[in-house]
């Protein structure tokens, strides 16, 4: 889940989070009387998540996969990721470099807002400025990156423009960055996760109020398939029809997103209160995948094993490298997959699942030893760590399966002489506390995206992120990744990242998932993935 304060992808922080302008609160669109938030109706089609909506703003995009899907039904971005994690064009027809420095961006010719003007250069630049902008603050994105901007990402405040970031024509944008970059990674950190917004709508808004613009309460131009018609993060949001929408009105005219407990998934689904659960959105409990699976009113849909239960250590507070490898070592993640997981995900080191064109076999996961563990701390101890610390370690209450498992850790740890306190809480805290660095261990699904690693792990595993941890060789390897589009280069690049993780561990991967997805049979033209699941939205139908 992604930001970096100068990151981006799979699952970020989000400084401005609480108290943003659409964090909470019920709030009502012009264009219509909308349901209830209970309302179940034959015409509406309700995706089901376990986890709050942090904010519909797109200059708060978090990166987490709520919040990005959430907010992309208004707002599109360049591309997504389709099914088979190829690029797809969203606003932009295509996105292409010849030096991995000089991206060109060719905007859909027929991209238009709601209100049918056409989307233009201008909304491109002006939302790269945006996010650009220290009166906004919206550090992210790695905007540091582009041209233009300084080391924090931002512009002299009151600049008009960035000099990485200009028009050729009304259609076309170059995007010149300081390093060289690999198409993948800047088509999946500026493509997917910045999303534009209309210039001839904000462009005269100042910027220092942005974030607060009650505009974003309810626009009243979009770009994408849907438009909000009330919400309130913490249970629900409710969507009419673009009817505009360029890539064609969608089929559903009600759309509704329902924030649930992992645990009512399965009975909505059995109701028919809940029409979809898409994988990263929606945690259906291992417990539940048979009972879902035997729903007549159901279709399943196993997920590609790219989300990660991933656990960080903030090693500026966690500093002895053998206290770090004790956790590893006592920590029997085997047991965890086959009674936890009922054996539907698998155990790897570092960020490469097997489903990735990068992933490398030869890294073998570290194997429970609970005496290793011990000796470890023995020798932590000899060179002054202190016996009786207590770590606090922070887990996402909408993550019932990893709840219960670090409750199972907690235990482990205990036998070897570590003590841990788990604090449980929502994920917009959770986001919080990863951004303060106000935590010894943080556990968190994390999507890495197979097709660019590089923007979570070189984020990740640097001062600035949520590790604190930086490497020479793994900052070298990373960035060799960059520069060539050998996919055995990459891998061995790769290979050297993993293989420093799992002996300074700075980070555990406890297991990878296999998210299970579902969708009521009344649904037509829907089939929920980890990717690509909302790329043909505009063509659901209800039978």
């Amino acid at each position: 889940m992604k930001k970096r304060w100068k990151k981006i992808v799979g699952t970020l922080l989000t400084v401005a989070l609480v108290g943003s302008l659409t964090a909470c609160g019920a709030k009502k669109n012009d264009n219509g009387v909308t349901k209830g938030e209970n309302s179940a109706a034959s015409d509406v089609v309700t995706i089901g998540i376990s986890d709050t909506i942090g904010s519909l703003n797109p200059l708060l995009m978090d990166g987490t996969e709520v919040v990005k899907y959430a907010t992309s039904f208004e707002f599109l971005p360049l591309v997504e990721l389709n099914k088979n994690m190829e690029f797809e064009g969203q606003i932009a027809s295509e996105i292409t470099t010849k030096d991995n420095k000089t991206f060109t961006i060719k905007i859909d010719t027929n991209a238009v807002w709601s209100d049918k003007e056409p989307i233009t250069s201008k909304d491109v630049l002006f939302s790269f400025l945006c996010w650009a902008s220290p009166e906004i603050g919206s550090t992210g994105m790695s905007i540091y990156n582009i041209e233009g901007t300084g080391d924090d990402g931002f512009v002299e405040a009151g600049s008009d423009s960035i000099s990485g970031v200009v028009a050729v024509d009304d259609k076309t944008v170059q995007i010149t960055t300081k390093t060289e970059m690999a198409l993948s990674t800047f088509q999946n950190i500026y493509g997917r996760y910045i999303l534009i917004i209309p210039e001839h709508i904000l462009g005269d808004v100042p910027k220092d109020q942005m974030l607060t613009n009650e505009w974003f309460n309810a626009p009243t131009v979009v770009s994408g398939p849907y438009i909000v018609k009330e919400f309130d993060l913490n249970h629900y949001v409710t969507y009419e029809a673009n009817e505009n929408y360029f890539k064609g009105a969608p089929k559903i005219k009600n759309l509704s997103i329902k924030v649930v407990t992992p645990s009512q998934l399965l009975t909505g689904l059995q109701s028919g209160e809940i029409d979809l659960v898409q994988q990263t959105m929606g945690n259906i409990l291992q417990e539940d995948f048979e009972s879902v699976k035997k729903l007549d009113n159901i279709t399943v849909y196993d997920g590609t094993p790219v989300t990660t239960q991933s656990i960080f250590f903030n090693t500026e507070k966690v500093t002895n490298v053998k206290v770090r490898q004790a956790f590893l070592y006592g920590m029997d993640r085997n047991i965890i997959l086959q009674e936890f997981l009922k054996g539907k995900g698998e155990i790897v080191d570092g960020f490469l699942a097997s489903a990735g064109p990068f992933f490398d076999p030869s890294i073998v996961p570290v194997a429970y030893d609970k005496e290793k563990a011990v000796q470890l701390l023995e020798e932590a101890k000899e060179e002054g760590w202190d016996p009786s610390t207590e770590y606090n370690f922070y887990v996402n209450s909408g993550d019932t399966t990893f709840t219960q498992v670090a409750s199972y850790l907690a235990a482990q740890f205990a036998e070897i002489g570590l003590k841990i306190k788990v604090n449980t809480v929502d994920l917009s805290t959770l986001m919080t506390v990863a951004g303060s660095g106000d935590f010894d261990l943080l556990a968190v699904q994390y999507s890495y995206i197979p097709v660019d690693i590089f923007t979570d792990a070189n984020w990740l595993l640097s001062a600035g992120g949520w590790t604190r941890y930086q490497n020479d060789e793994v900052t070298k390897a990373l960035m060799d990744t960059q520069v060539t589009t050998d996919t055995d280069k990459i891998r061995e690049s790769y290979r050297i990242v993993d293989s420093v993780v799992q002996t300074e561990v700075p980070m555990i991967n406890a297991y990878v998932i296999s998210g299970l997805g579902a969708k009521s049979n009344r649904l037509q033209n829907a089939t929920p993935d980890v990717y690509g699941t909302f790329l043909n939205v505009q063509d659901w139908e209800i039978k």
